[in-house]
């Protein structure tokens, strides 16, 4: 896919600042969230093992890797190239879980072969996000993506974008397919066993 600017195709305007509902917050991370995302990181490493196909987060991962990661994270949003949101109480004393957004030509995405390209190449960004699994059973994960279909459609210029999966994460695809969202492809992505699902 071709590169821009910002990474993303037909984008315009301001980047959404967030939202609020009356259980939670969405803002963009900052490196100085790293303690409470750490917390969130460390309380649901099992899943985003899962979720990373890789051994991260290590059992010896530390706040101070996590600050960097966060720094990381915070550059490239302000860049505009990949957007990072926190997801945090309404207090912002516990963070609950993360959303990422991120255009078609990210690195994570390199060598990716598609089962319909067509689907793949009219993408304009992915969005794909976690929630704490202690908030699973609460339903969490299903509130936050009814919310993000509302503000996607409301706030984003992106035209065509997919919620993000991979297939070993049957509790999130099960969730999508529940939630009335169609499977549009799938990545075959290399180094990793499971393929990456998209949905819309």
């Amino acid at each position: 896919m071709a590169n821009d600017p910002t990474g993303f195709r037909n984008m315009t305007g301001e980047v959404p600042s967030g939202f609020s509902t009356s259980r939670f917050v969405v803002r963009p991370v900052t490196v100085a969230d790293a303690q409470l995302d750490y917390d969130a990181v460390m309380s649901s490493k099992e899943f985003l093992r899962i979720w990373e196909q890789a051994s991260w987060p290590e059992d010896d991962f530390t706040v101070e890797a996590n600050r960097a990661d966060l720094d990381k994270m915070e550059t490239r949003h302000q860049a505009g190239y990949a957007f990072g949101y926190t997801v945090m109480n309404l207090d912002e004393t516990e963070c609950l879980g993360c959303v990422y957004v991120m255009p078609p030509d990210a690195k994570m995405y390199d060598g990716a072969e598609a089962d319909d390209e067509a689907a793949w190449q009219a993408c304009d960004g992915t969005i794909s996000f976690w929630v704490r699994t202690a908030l699973l059973d609460d339903g969490l994960d299903r509130v936050l993506l009814d919310e993000l279909r509302r503000w996607f459609d409301a706030e984003w210029t992106l035209s065509n974008v997919t919620f993000n999966t991979n297939e070993a994460l049957v509790q999130q695809v099960e969730m999508y397919e529940a939630a009335g969202l169609t499977r549009r492809y799938s990545l075959t992505i290399p180094g990793e066993a499971a393929r990456h699902l998209g949905y819309a």
